[in-house]
C-alpha cells in the first residue's frame, strides 16, 4: 500500500499506563500537534521553532494558571513514529495533571485518539507495515522474553522482509505472464521463462512452509505453552502447583476431592511462559458438582501441550485414558510421594518426586526440556499471528497450484490467476491487501495512547 496523505486532524491520548506514578506521558499527533502544544508551552524557546527530535524544558500554562513542569519533545514530519508532527509531553503522574492537559489540549484543538489510533497512523502513512504494527500490541503485551523477542523481530521486519522479497519475484512472473495475453495472437511467444519460474515456485513454497510451520512454536509462545497436571484425588496435584510456583496457590487437604474446578496460574521456565493448570481428581462419581469439575479437567488435557499424570506412589493406579491425547501432546508420567515409596514401577521414562517436601527437581528439568522442544525454532522470522499463519497457508496452496498447472501445462491467463491469489494472501498479511473491516479488528486491540 503507497503512504496516503497525513490525516487533517490532531489527537491526543495518555502514551503512559493509566494510574498515578512519577510521571506520565501524554502524545500530540497531527498536522497542528506542534501549534497547539506550543499554545499552552512556555519555555525558553517556542516549540515551533525547536528542531525534530529536541527535548525541551518549561511549564504547561493557560491564562493565569500553571498545571505543570513538563518536558516536551518535538519530532518533526516525517521522521516520527506516526509520520506526523508529534509532541510528547512528559509530565508528572497525578491524575489530576494528566486529566487537566488533555481537556486543555482538547480545548486548543485536538480531539481523543481512538483505540490504536497513533500506530494506525503509522501504517496509514506508510511508517510501518501492517504486520510491524501488529507487532507493536504483541510487544507491548509480551510476557516473557522468548514472546518478546517475536515481537521485536516482526516489528523489526523480520517477516515482512520474507514476504517482500516473495511478492517481488512472483509480482515479476505475473507481469510477464499478462504480457503474452497482449500477444495471445502469437502463441509462440513466451515472455515468462516456465523454468525459471518452476524454481521461484519450489523455493516460494519451501520457505512459505517453513513460515507456516513455525507457526505452532510461535503461537506457544505467544500464548504459553500449557501444562495440565490431573490425576486420581489426593495424588497431591495441589501441592506439586504449589511446589512449582513456589507459593500456596491451591488449596491443600487430606480430603479427597478438595479441588472441584480448575486452577491456573502462569511461571516462565527458559524465558517462556507456561501456563500451569491444576484439575480435578478423575474419578467415578455420581456428584454433579464434582462431575462438572472432571469434565473441565477432561477439557485441560484435550488443550494442553504437556501432560503431567500424577500418581501416587503408594496406589499408583492410573484414571486417565491415554488415547484421548494427540500425537503432538507430551505425556509425562509422574509418582508422586517417593518420601514414603521409591518404586518407579519398572518404568524407565517414569519421573520420582515427593510435592510434600519440594523434591521435584527432575520434573522440572524434564519441564524445561519439553518447553525448549515444543518452541525451538531456526529461523529468527517466526509466525506467531493466526491471521499470518491462515494468508500462508492459502498462500501455498495458490502456489501449489500454479505448480501443478506449469506441470500440465496451462496457459499464462491460468497461472496468472492463481498467482494472484497467492500475492493476494502475502499481501493482506503486510497490508497491501487489506480491507477497512480488518484494519479496524487489528487496531481495536490496542489501548488508546498506542
Amino acid at each position: 500500500m503507497s503512504p496516503l496523505l497525513l490525516q487533517s486532524d490532531t489527537i491526543c491520548a495518555i502514551a503512559t499506563p493509566f494510574g498515578a506514578a512519577g510521571i506520565a506521558v501524554v502524545r500530540v499527533s497531527g498536522s497542528d500537534a506542534i501549534s497547539i502544544a506550543d499554545q499552552l508551552f512556555r519555555g525558553k524557546c517556542r516549540l515551533s521553532e525547536a528542531a525534530s527530535h529536541s527535548a525541551h524544558y518549561g511549564t504547561i500554562v493557560r491564562g493565569d494558571t500553571t498545571l505543570d513542569e513538563v518536558i516536551c519533545t518535538v519530532f518533526r514530519a516525517p521522521h516520527s513514529f506516526t509520520g506526523e508532527d508529534v509532541v510528547e509531553i512528559a509530565c508528572h503522574g497525578s491524575l489530576y495533571i494528566q486529566h487537566e492537559l488533555l481537556r486543555w489540549l482538547t480545548d486548543s484543538g485536538a480531539r481523543m485518539a481512538g483505540r490504536g489510533e497513533f500506530t494506525k497512523r503509522a501504517f496509514m502513512n506508510g511508517r510501518l507495515d501492517l504486520a510491524q504494527a501488529e507487532a507493536v500490541a504483541d510487544l507491548i503485551a509480551a510476557q516473557s522474553a522468548a514472546e518478546k523477542d517475536i515481537a521485536l523481530n516482526q516489528l523489526r521486519g523480520g517477516i515482512s522482509g520474507k514476504i517482500a522479497e516473495l511478492r517481488e519475484q512472483l509480482l515479476t512472473f505475473t507481469s510477464l505472464l499478462e504480457l503474452e495475453l497482449d500477444f495471445a495472437d502469437h502463441e509462440e511467444l513466451e515472455f515468462a521463462d516456465r523454468s525459471q519460474l518452476a524454481d521461484i515456485l519450489h523455493g516460494a513454497i519451501r520457505m512459505i512452509g517453513e513460515l507456516a510451520d513455525s507457526f505452532e512454536a510461535g503461537n506457544a509462545i505467544k500464548h504459553g505453552v500449557q501444562v495440565a497436571i490431573v490425576g486420581a484425588p489426593n495424588a497431591g496435584k495441589s501441592t506439586l502447583l504449589n511446589a512449582i510456583l513456589g507459593d500456596e496457590r491451591a488449596i491443600v487437604s487430606d480430603i479427597r476431592g478438595t479441588t472441584r474446578d480448575t486452577i491456573e496460574d502462569t511461571l516462565t521456565i527458559g524465558g517462556v511462559l507456561v501456563r500451569l493448570t491444576d484439575t480435578a481428581g478423575i474419578q467415578p462419581t455420581g456428584d454433579t458438582i464434582e462431575q462438572l469439575g472432571i469434565e473441565r479437567s477432561l477439557q485441560a488435557i484435550r488443550k494442553a501441550h504437556i501432560v503431567i499424570e500424577l500418581l501416587d506412589s503408594t496406589d499408583p493406579r492410573s484414571v486417565v485414558d491415554e488415547t484421548i491425547l494427540s500425537e503432538r501432546q507430551v505425556w509425562l508420567r509422574v509418582y508422586n510421594k517417593k518420601d514414603i515409596s521409591d518404586s518407579l514401577q519398572g518404568e524407565p521414562s517414569a519421573i520420582s518426586i515427593s510435592a510434600k517436601n519440594g523434591d521435584i527437581r527432575p520434573l522440572m528439568e524434564r519441564l524445561e526440556t519439553e518447553v525448549a522442544r515444543l518452541t525451538q525454532h531456526s529461523d529468527s522470522a517466526l509466525v506467531s499471528n493466526i491471521r499470518h499463519y491462515e494468508a500462508l497457508c492459502r498462500a501455498r496452496q495458490a502456489l501449489e497450484q500454479v505448480e501443478q498447472g506449469l506441470q500440465e501445462g496451462l496457459s499464462g491467463e491460468l497461472l496468472a490467476m492463481d498467482l494472484h491469489d497467492a500475492l493476494d494472501a502475502l499481501g493482506e498479511i503486510t497490508g497491501q491487501v487489506s480491507s477497512q473491516e480488518v484494519l479496524n479488528t487489528i487496531f481495536e486491540r490496542f489501548c488508546i495512547g498506542k
